[in-house]
């Protein structure tokens, strides 16, 4: 059934709506609808995009007709598990280089998975498929998986690892639950990871006492910064530093659904602070630092989806703080997913609760 919903995918009509902002109207236009739980999307030089679908399927889609492209990894769709996010390789142009993450089947369990493989010429299939990572057994519930892939200015690969619903774990670098990983291209471990050599510690850490990190991105200067689910309350935006302990579940500024008071407070020696937060929460998703050309107003602004509110929000960002300073909202950002640059400066996002992606324009 999911797959003839992905094949049944048909020309779009595609009407622009006007969307309102603090810097006057943009324009918002469906590029794919008719989509099964999208998660990440990419765009393709040609113009086409590349959208994973969370029970397992990747599809592409060309002038609003998708496609299922084959060889994908075998995924375990459970709960907020499966095929999650897509990124391109900075040399995709030249290498067909792509990398996904999913949740792998781990006898009884699963975990967060990275692979990488090539896309063929014609769109139709993925080639090599080789996990570059997998977690260490990350456990059997279906929660926080984290999931988001960023390839670094120096070619690295950051990967985001929730605290798998053992909140502990998060605080034990000896699996990754709760972890930034970084890893090569290869999959190796780079050198100047921060524990490489420690005993009991994984050497893929970058940081760790994450609770579910579903946004990351880069800025302009190449620091990652993340956006993190938190309890009832204290979702998080995070600059991620080398060796640091997040803090979580040891500190938060949320407390537990049953309204009970979350480990030592709200801070403590030795784990960092966040740059920003939400309270209430507004489960935050997608992650982008803009960078581009067709809206100067918003160059290095952050913003960051929300899947409870149904909002973009939009933060100023300074130094290592950050500020809401926009809610982006309209029939369209309803339980927004994903959030991109796309290569002429557009901002393209994915709405699950319309199960569309739409391209966001001047």
């Amino acid at each position: 059934m999911r797959l003839f919903a992905v094949l049944a995918l048909a020309v779009l009509p595609m009407s622009a709506i006007a969307l309102e902002t603090q810097r006057g109207n943009v324009t918002v236009t469906p590029v794919a609808t008719g989509l099964d739980a999208p998660w990440g999307v990419a765009e393709l030089p040609d113009g086409s995009l590349l959208v994973t679908q969370r029970e397992g399927q990747l599809v592409r889609v060309v002038d609003g007709q998708a496609r299922v492209v084959r060889g994908t990894p075998r995924v375990a769709a459970r709960g907020q598990g499966g095929l999650l996010d897509v990124t391109l390789a900075r040399d995709f142009a030249t290498t067909r280089t792509l990398f996904l993450t999913y949740s792998k089947p781990q006898g009884g369990g699963s975990g967060t998975a990275l692979a990488a493989a090539e896309l063929s010429s014609d769109g139709r299939r993925l080639e090599n498929l080789r996990d570059l990572f997998e977690s260490a057994r990350g456990g059997s519930g279906g929660r926080h998986f984290g999931s988001r892939v960023v390839e670094a200015p120096d070619g690295t690969l950051y990967v985001t690892i929730g605290d798998r619903g053992d909140r502990p774990s998060a605080q034990n670098p000896a699996n990754h639950n709760g972890a930034i990983v970084r890893v090569n291209r290869d999959g190796t471990v780079p050198a100047d990871n921060p524990f490489v050599g420690q005993n009991g510690v994984q050497p893929h850490i970058w940081s760790y006492g994450h609770r579910n990190p579903q946004g990351a991105g880069l800025d302009g200067r190449g620091t990652l910064w993340t956006a993190e689910h938190g309890a009832q309350g204290g979702d998080e935006v995070n600059r991620v530093k080398k060796g640091a302990n997040f803090g979580w579940p040891i500190i938060s500024y949320g407390v537990h659904y049953s309204g009970a008071k979350i480990g030592e407070g709200k801070s403590k020696r030795g784990m960092e602070q966040p740059s920003f937060y939400w309270d209430p929460s507004i489960a935050p998703s997608g992650l982008m630092v803009y960078q581009g050309n067709m809206f100067p107003e918003w160059r290095g602004d952050m913003f960051v989806g929300s899947l409870k509110f149904h909002y973009i929000s939009r933060l100023n960002v300074r130094g290592g703080n950050a500020r809401e300073v926009e809610q982006i909202k309209g029939n369209e950002t309803l339980r927004v997913r994903d959030i991109v640059e796309a290569p002429d400066g557009s901002i393209l996002f994915i709405s699950v609760g319309n199960g569309t992606v739409y391209r966001m324009t001047r």
